[in-house]
């Protein structure tokens, strides 16, 4: 997009919005910020694409803390944090419960205490608890066992409090316990958030920023290699031309960092054992269909929990016989200026289900895909067959070819990948490592705030 010169003081691998923060931010301190981007836009998963009938849909599900706002006044903008409103109606229903809630604390409160009849006393601790969460605590808890101590035998709560969580970032029951209680004390602040103008209006935004600070961006460039002489970073290889740099912040799978781009020679025993102990997280499967221009559909809530399993289970979440679909619906005011519609389904995922199907097979279970899909939305928009004129659906392996993702992790890795990546320049100097890790870190404002913290790492080793 501008000029390359053979030197900057940082390279950032991968233009997601972890390293689109840490690049915005390292360059507004002043400091020649190269980024790299192997597709053909920035965004990484905040993302979208167009189609014919002037459908523009938007990739992943939209929703997100209102401490995005904050996050994006203080490094992006106010125009971009301004844009930032909440969704008003968040939609449950199951075989267990079904309501409407706007996903706020005093809200959330209410509906344990009147519909589900936990005292006030018990929730009032709950939600103390979670909020007192920190990266600092005791990490042996697990989720399970946290709902265990407050809400005994209680499927239904479990399921209210977890499931929107589960979509959010991949977290289960058995992951540590403030892995869910810090996500959703965001969540609980103030509701859910989402980008009024669509998420490609947000990106073009944050890019006019990166340019006029200076950042020099370069689309369409797979990173090959990054250069490490003597125990330090020198420089990276990137379609075949070197960048010399004293800092490198990839913003790709922490696995595929070390294993790919730096080198398991590069790192100790013990560090690679952790390395090689990290679990991915799961992928997605989305469903993406415009409503043909003049049609119109009933509010039915911004986002639609929806479920005909007996109960919540994580396991059968990421189950190609799906039982359980997010639908995000965009009206037109999200997109200020149109008069279109569409929804977006997704399900969460595993990328083995979907990775070794023949051609033919694969054609096949994508058809089911969008066929049980919509068969699960007649429910809720009649007749919404006639009204939508384009429809079509990612998988793992989608995700994987775009975001080259291993096993197209849509929430990069579990929680101890938090610890490798923030221990990575510990190991290698000037090697830094930005993106979702460990749940807490994964989503929109955990993507931009890791970004920051990263940059301020980043800032402190080249002045030193």
């Amino acid at each position: 997009m501008n000029d390359t010169k053979n030197r900057y003081d940082v390279v950032v691998i991968g233009g997601g919005l972890g390293g689109m923060t840490c690049a915005n931010k390292l360059a507004t301190n002043g400091h020649r910020v190269l980024l790299l981007e192997s597709h053909i836009k920035l965004g990484g998963l905040a993302t979208w694409f167009d189609r014919k009938g002037g459908h523009v849909f938007d990739v992943s599900l939209h929703g997100f803390p209102v401490g995005m706002k904050k996050t994006c006044r203080k490094y992006w903008s106010k125009e971009i944090a301004d844009s930032i409103v909440q969704l008003k109606g968040i939609r449950f229903d199951n075989p267990q419960f079904s309501l409407e809630t706007t996903f706020d604390v005093l809200d959330f409160k209410r509906i344990l205490n009147e519909k589900f009849g936990i005292s006030k006393e018990t929730v009032e601790d709950f939600f103390k608890t979670v909020r007192d969460m920190n990266f600092f605590d005791d990490q042996s808890m697990t989720t399970r066992e946290l709902f265990a101590k407050f809400f005994p035998g209680r499927d239904d709560v479990v399921r209210l409090l977890m499931e929107p969580i589960t979509y959010a970032n991949g977290s289960t029951l058995d992951d540590p316990a403030i892995t869910y209680g810090i996500v959703f004390s965001n969540f609980m602040d103030k509701g859910v958030f989402t980008f009024r103008g669509g998420t490609d209006t947000l990106i073009e935004k944050m890019q006019d920023i990166l340019i006029a600070n200076g950042v020099t961006i370069k689309l369409k460039h797979l990173v090959e290699k990054v250069i490490i002489e003597d125990g330090k970073v020198t420089g990276i290889i990137a379609n075949g031309e070197t960048f010399k740099c004293d800092a490198v912040v990839s913003n790709a799978n922490i696995i595929s960092t070390i294993n790919k781009f730096a080198g398991a020679e590069n790192f100790t025993d013990d560090f690679m054992k952790n390395v090689n102990d990290t679990r991915l997280n799961n992928s997605s499967c989305q469903v993406y269909m415009g409503i043909r221009k003049g049609e119109k559909i009933d509010y039915i809530g911004d986002l639609l929990f929806t479920s005909v399993a007996d109960k919540f289970d994580s396991t059968m979440l990421l189950s190609k016989d799906i039982t359980s679909r997010t639908f995000s619906i965009y009206y037109p005011e999200i997109r200020p200026g149109s008069d279109m519609y569409s929804i977006v389904a997704s399900t969460n995922a595993n990328y083995d289900d979907w990775a070794h199907l023949t051609d033919e097979e694969y054609k096949r279970d994508k058809e089911h895909l969008i066929e049980t899909t919509l068969t699960a939305l007649e429910k809720y928009v009649p007749g919404v067959r006639d009204k939508i004129d384009y429809i079509e659906a990612a998988t793992p392996k989608t995700f994987k070819r775009y975001t080259h993702h291993l096993k197209g992790s849509s929430f990069g890795t579990k929680f101890e990948g938090l610890k490798v990546s923030m221990e990575l320049s510990n190991q290698v100097g000037g090697l830094f490592h930005t993106g979702s890790v460990g749940i807490i870190m994964s989503g929109w404002l955990g993507a931009a705030n890791y970004g920051v913290i990263v940059s301020n790492n980043v800032d402190k080793y080249l002045r030193s």
